[in-house]
């Protein structure tokens, strides 16, 4: 049976922009508005979105990004400023769910898409533009608060206000912000990560490498 967790308080997208970035010509799609009505979530997008770098990101395991509402609460506390919808770069501002504490694996039923939790959000400079404030990825970083990437396993409709379920949880114990916590904190605890199945190839490949390189 499907446990309702939480509800989307606003679909977010943004097409990619240019800006100068210390005195060099940059470009990203970080910049998310708010959308009304009924968003479509096809291939590896929602519609209106894209991504600048697909090298870095977006594809099938970070086609769409949430972040919840309590931790942009917290955030407001730590900065004294009120954040707008969308301004991590997030894609879906969620409220009742906890995004960061979700299961790699889960799955998310929202409107008619299905979508699955596959990895953490890891702040790059584009997230320092975003803020305003150069050092902001190493604050996010800190704050272990990371928010969730998550494939499109069912394409479908969605939109604010749209209950979101819970309709399949795996049998392990690896959460989102666990594989951020062993990115930045506790590398020795890497081989945990190869246990995960629905952890994306590319952090396989990154905790292959890791412990290949410590001669474990």
């Amino acid at each position: 049976m499907a446990e309702l967790r939480g509800k989307l308080i606003s679909v977010n997208v943004g097409k990619p922009r240019e800006f100068d970035f210390n005195g060099r010509p940059a470009r990203s799609a970080i910049w998310k508005t708010p959308v009304s009505g009924r968003v479509a979530a096809r291939g590896v997008n929602l519609e209106g979105d894209d991504q600048a770098d697909r090298e870095a990101h977006g594809g099938p395991d970070k086609a769409i990004y949430a972040y919840a509402m309590e931790d942009a609460r917290w955030w407001e506390q730590e900065v004294g400023r009120p954040f707008l919808y969308g301004e991590f770069g997030e894609n879906l501002t969620t409220e009742g769910i906890d995004a960061s504490g979700a299961l790699v694996g889960e799955r998310w039923e929202i409107g008619t898409t299905l979508l699955e939790v596959s990895q953490p959000r890891i702040p790059c400079w584009r997230l320092g533009v975003r803020m305003n404030d150069p050092l902001f990825p190493r604050h996010f970083a800190d704050a272990m608060r990371p928010g969730a990437y998550l494939r499109i396993v069912r394409e479908g409709i969605l939109g604010e206000g749209d209950p979101i379920r819970v309709v399949e949880k795996p049998d392990h114990g690896v959460k989102v912000v666990d594989v951020f916590r062993i990115y930045f904190r506790e590398r020795d605890q890497v081989a945990s990560l190869l246990t995960v199945p629905a952890l994306s190839e590319s952090w396989k490949n990154w905790a292959r490498e890791l412990l290949q390189a410590s001669g474990r």
